[in-house]
């Protein structure tokens, strides 16, 4: 082995794992397994909590510059009721400018997954900065970065506790009234980035018939709204043969979650 493999940071020894038996290790991983099944739990149980957290309205009227012009918040949401806002640091005197926003805005932009399936979702996801659209464009381009973002020209950062450091704020749309649902930040806020973790943010959730939400909430059948990014069509119903395969698949995770717990 190579000094590299066998040595740490600062080239100091690696205090490894003992190497074990394929029976041993199975043992070990079901042991673990245990604890993570109960964060996974404790997870949903978390994001429960945020579907009945308590809504605050939007009073003052943002104003956004984007790709086609001036836009209003309502009209960040392209008519959909979710509406997910990241503040990116991409302007002057962030470091990296103009070539390149912030390194950890950047990172997250790279983490975000194919919009389709929020879209899917009734959720619309745009990043917000105070840099022009010109540098935007081009930092996208060259990035290969496809979400909507759009500049912020007014107080809107310094209201919703991103003017100075990066954060993710939830909104919802009742007809024209806004309200803000949720805000996460720090290492909450590093996470971001895949559909899921998106949509535990969301007042409404995965929109699952699993999730515990409050009366009322939409909800469709577990996997039956999945789709390929290219192939959502609005209000279609789902694929038969998606249908079969996805009921065949949960059919065969409750069977053997049944056989572990016996």
């Amino acid at each position: 082995m190579t000094a590299a493999t066998e040595n740490g940071k600062g080239g100091q020894a690696m205090k490894k794992p003992a190497v074990v038996s394929q029976q041993a290790w199975e043992a070990a991983h079901k042991q673990l397994l245990v604890k993570e099944k109960a964060h996974s739990r404790a997870r949903d149980a978390l994001a429960a909590q945020r579907r009945r957290m308590p809504w605050m309205v939007v009073e003052k009227n943002y104003v956004f510059e984007g790709p086609e012009g001036r836009a209003s918040l309502v009209e960040l949401f392209e008519g959909r009721h979710q509406l997910i806002v990241y503040r990116a640091f991409y302007e002057p005197g962030v470091f990296g400018w103009p070539e390149h926003a912030c390194r950890g805005c950047s990172m997250v932009a790279d983490q975000v997954a194919h919009v389709a399936h929020l879209n899917a979702r009734d959720t619309t996801l745009v990043f917000a900065s105070r840099a022009p659209q010109a540098d935007i464009a081009s930092l996208k381009e060259r990035m290969g970065w496809t979400m909507r973002w759009v500049t912020v020209t007014d107080d809107f950062d310094k209201d919703f506790g991103v003017d100075e450091w990066h954060g993710t704020n939830v909104f919802y749309r009742d007809g024209e009234r806004i309200f803000r649902t949720y805000f996460i930040n720090n290492r909450g806020d590093e996470q971001m980035g895949g559909t899921w973790n998106y949509l535990d943010i969301t007042p409404l959730g995965r929109q699952e018939v699993w999730e515990d939400s409050p009366e009322g909430y939409p909800q469709t059948p577990t996997y039956k709204w999945w789709n390929w990014h290219d192939a959502y069509v609005a209000d279609a119903a789902p694929d038969k043969k998606w249908v079969e395969v996805s009921d065949a698949g949960e059919a065969a995770f409750r069977e053997e979650s049944a056989h572990e717990k016996s």
